[in-house]
């Protein structure tokens, strides 16, 4: 099977797509493999998404295969548990590999097979120069490197060096494998690059039974070719290491261990660059160890995880994929075009409840302490098919604080002294008095409410009123934490110089840090919502899209994040900051 039944999810055409037909039409591939490669180092982030649902959905249009496959060559940076969160969110985007899950290390004795090969063919050495003499004599862009001392030893000393290597007679740094191209050549990918380094380190999956690691470099290639990939579909920044990538397959199936005809090829696209995040792991790993979020699934982070916390949905992120394309260049997408994708999904599916943020007391003056009233509400608007639910509406009341003014400005026309407002799925309501604490501020409204003249139910439409407020019951009420998440950052480019400021200026990408990105309340909402479970969405009338949290949750007491408000709040003026 494919790695997705999302057929919906493929993409649209792209310069990938009409590579891959032409491809299938000229009968240079017999089928469609391709495969996402992540390293076991840390959690995936939003870039991932994109390549994600551009691998798997492209096996998925042309009916192939798209395998997940860790590149764990590296094993003082990997952990089980990268490996666990990985393949998580890769099928909580919907997508699944079926049987055609791979580790790099899968191939290590095969790896290490072909490279004797290399050596046996004159195409690779052993170079016992320390890593910063290979620095020294790299060159540069414009003057070509030089010679290693160690570059013409003989096939037979190479052999029995990395035969040594292998066995752990070395430590780490003396010595590396080293393939021999070209010191001059103008790809410093292509200056002899390092293919094999000592490390001696336990790994996650194979312990102690190796102390030489393939570089990614090396690995990546052969990997693809051992499984069959067709195409090889990476980032921008990894152009200039297709040369090594083809140099390396074909050498290899040189020696006899591929079907020349049948060699997986690299084709690039343009990574994901987006406003008001960072994406590089560096960065990320700053954010965690220095307190400035609570971890990898802070809701404010832009990992897959922390995303999947705060509530965004696995079809909204297809969404964005979808709409951002496929294109060769750079290029930048607002922040703003993710949390739309986001709205337009969970406004389709999200459930309507009614909680009030900033409450205010409103107290019923003709209805009885101990009545209480069952108003109807609809499910979903759009979706009449969802039923309705029932709002417990009693003598006192909560109503957000912005409802009520007692010096009204023009065009207010919430609850006001001398007015009317409609209560939302229940009555008509006359402002009768109001009171005051001993700071001044409004700590009570009294009113008394309108029935329907001709029907004595709530709603008295007979009544003309141009403000609608929403309202939860005090008695019946659910009290919960709420947590209104924004953007992690206040500036579009985190880190980055702003209009005015000197070139040589350097800053901290930290400083950008939007100081309101996180504000925790304790507020009542409709008790229904008590019963929530861990993931469910809804919409807050008038407050946006909230998800119970899937950590803190509990039965019967599940709390809320604010997934993205309703409408953009954010605005950016000349230094880019919340507006």
């Amino acid at each position: 099977m494919s790695a997705s039944p999302l057929a919906a999810s493929a993409p649209p055409s792209n310069f990938l797509t009409h590579v891959i037909e032409t491809d299938l039409q000229a009968g240079k591939v017999v089928a469609i493999v391709t495969r996402f490669p992540p390293e076991p180092n840390g959690y995936l982030h939003f870039g991932h998404a994109k390549s994600i649902c551009l691998n798997f959905g492209l096996a998925a249009r042309y009916g192939g295969l798209c395998h997940l496959r860790l590149d764990d060559t590296n094993p003082t940076k990997e952990d089980q548990e990268y490996v666990d969160a990985i393949e998580e969110a890769v099928r909580w985007l919907g997508f699944d590999w079926g049987s055609h899950h791979y580790f790099a290390s899968d191939y290590f004795e095969r790896l290490y097979g072909f490279a004797v090969s290399l050596i046996k063919e004159g195409q690779a050495y052993v170079d016992s120069q320390s890593a910063e003499e290979i620095r020294a004599r790299r060159g540069t862009l414009t003057q070509p490197g030089e010679d290693s001392p160690f570059r013409n030893r003989s096939i037979e000393e190479n052999l029995d060096l990395f035969a040594r290597m292998r066995a752990g007679e070395f430590a780490d740094g003396s010595h590396v494998l080293r393939a021999k191209i070209d010191m001059a050549s103008p790809n410093m990918n292509m200056r002899d690059p390092v293919l094999y380094r000592i490390r001696h380190a336990h790994h996650h999956r194979t312990g102690d039974a190796w102390c030489i690691y393939p570089l990614y470099d090396y690995a990546h290639p052969l990997s693809d070719a051992i499984e069959g990939i067709s195409h090889s579909i990476c980032t921008l920044e990894f152009e200039d290491h297709r040369p090594l990538y083809d140099w390396l397959v074909e050498k290899v199936a040189q020696a006899g261990h591929f079907n020349v005809r049948r060699l997986p090829h690299q084709y690039e696209f343009a990574r994901l660059n987006l406003t008001y995040v960072v994406l590089s792991k560096r960065k990320l790993v700053e954010l965690v160890e220095s307190g400035a979020v609570a971890g990898w699934d802070d809701p404010r982070m832009p990992t897959l995880v922390a995303a999947r916390r705060r509530g965004y949905t696995p079809a909204g992120f297809r969404r964005f994929v979808e709409q951002g394309g496929v294109s060769k260049s750079d290029g930048w997408i607002d922040y703003s075009v993710l949390e739309q994708c986001m709205r337009d999904h969970l406004n389709e599916v999200a459930p309507r409840r009614v909680a009030v943020l900033d409450p205010l007391k409103l107290v019923v003056e003709n209805l009885e302490a101990d009545v209480v009233i069952d108003c109807e509400a609809p499910n979903h608007p759009q979706h009449p098919e969802l039923g309705k639910r029932v709002l417990a509406f009693t003598r006192a009341l909560w109503i957000e604080r912005e409802d009520f003014m007692a010096e009204p400005t023009k065009g207010f026309f919430r609850l006001m002294p001398g007015g009317r407002v409609r209560l939302k799925y229940g009555f008509v309501a006359e402002y009768v008095s109001h009171a005051t604490d001993a700071t001044g501020q409004v700590s009570e409204v009294r009113v008394r409410i309108f029935e329907d003249s001709k029907s004595g139910t709530p709603g008295a439409d007979s009544y003309k009123v141009k403000g609608v407020i929403h309202w939860v019951s005090a008695e019946k009420a659910y009290w919960t934490e709420v947590r209104l998440y924004d953007r992690l950052f206040a500036s579009p480019l985190p880190g980055g110089h702003r209009p005015g400021d000197p070139p040589e200026l350097e800053r901290d990408f930290k400083d950008d840090l939007n100081p309101q990105s996180l504000t925790a309340l304790r507020v009542p909402m409709e008790s229904s919502l008590s019963r929530a479970r861990a993931e469910d969405r809804f919409q807050f009338e008038r407050h946006g899209y909230f998800v119970a949290d899937r950590v803190d949750s509990q039965d019967g007491a599940p709390v809320f994040n604010r997934t993205v408000t309703l409408k953009d709040s954010w605005a950016v003026n000349t230094e880019g900051r919340h507006g």
